[in-house]
């Protein structure tokens, strides 16, 4: 086999090993990262304002097991999320829900903001 032939085959070699690493590298992470983001998501059903990734309590490791469990069958982040729900209450999502009185929570700031600055605007054109 001549230099040039070797190289070849190493050039060929290379690519296919970056091939293969690109192709099986966003499953695993994109899996990881989505665990991540529910498990900062939920809080643990044992602690106070922590959530399962940041307790060691038995409950919150239940739930990052139940999670991960979730994630590899296939259920998409609402169904996890709404079955945690279900099991636990609806004090066990660190945000509060958008529906329901949980609006007022989302939009009661806006309104008060709104509100202050139309006195600002007001206040500010009468002097």
């Amino acid at each position: 086999m001549t230099v040039l032939g070797s190289f070849r085959l190493w050039v060929v070699a290379l690519v296919a090993v970056a091939a293969l690493v690109a192709v099986m590298t966003p499953h695993t992470s994109a899996a990881a990262a989505r665990i991540a983001h529910l498990e900062s998501l939920v809080r643990c059903p044992s602690c106070e304002d922590l959530s399962v990734a940041q307790s060691n309590a038995t409950t919150a490791i239940a739930v990052r097991h139940e999670i991960v469990r979730r994630v590899h069958r296939g259920d998409s982040d609402t169904q996890i999320l709404t079955s945690l729900e279900a099991t636990y209450g609806t004090s066990v999502l660190l945000s509060p829900p958008t529906r329901g009185l949980g609006v007022l929570l989302w939009a009661g700031p806006a309104a008060i903001l709104f509100v202050a600055g139309s006195l600002a605007t007001r206040l500010v054109r009468r002097r």
